[in-house]
């Protein structure tokens, strides 16, 4: 399929591919902006090397393989303030693991190896942890605003059921909050956007995201980011879309966000669906979703703005992504495995929580073959 699809009229294809190319910043935009409040990372950087691999996904798939932040790594970092260089750490493997099993050829593997209740476990633990942490760390804080948030998102969702309106809450969520903060400090310039700077974790660094970051993520990674994307497309485009494949342009997009100041990136089924319900049907939609990141860190290189946006906006939005965790986690085929492991990442990690699940569904695995035979 072409970046351009000229079976379609022009101006049709156009304003579809416009529509869908904001389909998944109701996740995107959530995770980059409470990550760069929470750990202090430049936001500017963050949006930018986003858009860059918006642009160049769309440009080499030419259907819209969504382009999202690694949930694991984000749930964690807002959740303990992680530095910078821990998540450039976390990044930095992921990249390199993933560009390895692409290029080995061993996404059929994983696929045997990590059970499916094992990945649902990991994303109702993630949405666990989105709602503690915008609970406490966004909306208790601000509740006004957090307040007005959740009104965009309830009159939204009674839109879409009653008159079919798209659910545009994120978008006009976001919207809102720079309404406040260009009211509150003045409308800024749009600037160039700064070169980012170079990052080399510490080996301690290395060690520690090696220890608390890459168990919960790296799961995550490889069935919900690579195995069900390239389902997904099978469903929806009828064509046939390579994980490997996949997995190498995962492990470039986050080795490379990591090194130069961005925050690592990964694919999703949830951000293709959400492209295609909007209306995306070709690469164009990435490529606008690209440029309309870069107009955010535009603006965003006046950090006045960026401290002024008012914090309860996330809470909700984060609350809105964690929503659409359970609906997934709670698809699995073992609820005992997935309740086990999302109670035990809230008060002990998903590390913990990952390992005694993979545990336990090995164990239940080994018993129903021992039964059997």
């Amino acid at each position: 399929m072409a970046v351009f699809d000229l079976s379609i009229p022009r101006h049709s294809y156009i304003i579809s591919e416009l529509a869908g190319s904001a389909g998944n910043f109701g996740t995107v935009l959530p995770l980059l902006f409470a990550v760069s409040v929470a750990c202090d990372m430049n936001i500017t950087h963050i949006l930018s090397w986003a858009g860059v691999w918006y642009i160049l996904t769309g440009l080499y798939y030419r259907i819209p393989i969504p382009v999202e932040p690694l949930k694991a790594v984000g749930a964690l970092a807002i959740a303990d303030h992680l530095s910078p260089h821990l998540i450039a750490a976390s990044g930095i493997l992921m990249g390199i693991i993933c560009i390895g099993i692409g290029f080995l050829g061993w996404m059929d593997r994983v696929r045997r190896i990590i059970p499916e209740s094992v990945i649902r476990g990991v994303q109702l633990g993630l949405a666990l942890i989105f709602i503690r942490s915008a609970v406490m760390g966004f909306v208790l804080p601000d509740i006004f605003f957090a307040g007005i948030s959740a009104f965009i998102v309830l009159a939204f969702l009674i839109g879409k059921k009653y008159a079919h309106i798209p659910d545009l809450s994120a978008f006009c969520i976001i919207i809102f909050g720079f309404m406040v903060a260009f009211y509150l400090v003045g409308f800024p310039s749009f600037s160039f956007i700064p070169i980012p700077g170079f990052t080399i974790p510490t080996a301690d660094e290395f060690i520690m995201a090696t220890i608390l970051l890459l168990p919960p993520q790296l799961p995550l990674t490889l069935t919900n980011a690579i195995l069900a994307t390239s389902l997904l497309v099978c469903d929806l485009f009828q064509k046939t879309e390579s994980p490997d494949r996949l997995s190498k342009t995962v492990g470039v997009m986050s080795l490379s966000s990591s090194l130069f100041g961005g925050f690592p990136m990964c694919h999703g089924a949830g951000g293709l669906a959400a492209h295609y319900r909007f209306g995306a049907r070709g690469g164009l939609s990435l490529v606008f979703g690209g440029v309309l990141l870069f107009l955010i860190a535009g603006i965003c290189t006046d950090s006045d703005i960026v401290k002024a946006l008012p914090v309860g906006i996330f809470g909700i939005l984060l609350i809105v992504v964690a929503t659409e965790l359970i609906r997934h986690g709670l698809k699995t085929n073992n609820y005992l495995v997935t309740i086990i492991i999302a109670a035990l990442s809230v008060p002990f990690g998903l590390a913990a929580g990952f390992f005694t699940g993979l545990i336990l569904a090995w164990i239940i695995q080994y018993k129903k073959r021992e039964k059997n035979t």
